[in-house]
């Protein structure tokens, strides 16, 4: 079953009354349970068709699609409900909230969902990615590769039926990068999630089911490679 589709996607930003193109006319749809990787340059679009498929921007034309629910007009009391119970994301700004430890920020998504196993399931994440010792420490304290993971952790917590990631193992070193490769595979293979993941490492591509390359804010390439 499609989960996610986008229809004609055109980004265009506007700088001192010039209009810069960042994607063209963009249309692909995923699978449920699907493994898809994003690749192409620094500048293709890469991190602007996340946002767009996420619900975190919207368009300048097109549609936005998931499980043929059309969210491209949706309002933000719309999305953010959306966002928090239906899809996980990490981006290449973490977003940790400076005031929580480790564990506070892992846990927070499943407290907004009134979840009363969120410390377990978040204490779980933390332990599967070598973060337990580091739990109560604050973002601060953390190096960029722990805030990577603390990340992972805090979008996987509420089981997401899609997971967006901007590089997810652009900040950390082989163990800690094959640490997070397995969970995301134990992810998948425990829920079915869908993972759709920007990236330039050959590792996570190798593991894909699916590459689709951008280049100049189009399609130049689609792979499939199968489970």
């Amino acid at each position: 079953m499609t989960i996610l589709e986008a229809i004609n996607l055109t980004k265009t930003y506007t700088l001192d009354d010039q209009h810069i193109p960042v994607l063209d006319h963009i249309s692909l749809s995923i699978e449920g349970g699907e493994f898809v990787v994003l690749e192409g340059r620094s500048g293709s679009g890469k991190s602007t068709l996340l946002s767009l498929l996420s619900g975190l921007d919207r368009p300048t034309s097109g549609r936005v699609l998931i499980a043929d629910q059309d969210i491209t007009d949706w309002h933000e009391d719309e999305l953010a409900p959306l966002r928090n119970a239906t899809f996980g994301f990490v981006f290449q700004a973490f977003h940790l909230v400076p005031s929580l430890t480790t564990l506070e920020n892992v846990m927070f998504p499943a407290e907004l969902q009134q979840d009363r196993q969120a410390r377990h399931k978040a204490e779980a994440l933390l332990e599967r990615v070598g973060l337990e010792h580091r739990r109560h420490h604050f973002p601060s304290q953390l190096s960029g590769g722990e805030k990577q993971r603390c990340a992972m952790c805090r979008a996987l917590i509420n089981e997401p039926k899609i997971l967006f990631a901007d590089e997810p193992t652009g900040n950390l070193d082989s163990a800690s990068s094959d640490a997070l490769l397995t969970l995301l595979r134990e992810i998948r293979n425990e829920h079915d999630t869908t993972l759709l993941l920007a990236t330039h490492s050959s590792d996570i591509a190798g593991m894909a089911d699916r590459v689709i390359t951008l280049q100049d804010g189009v399609v130049s390439g689609d792979v499939y490679r199968g489970a």
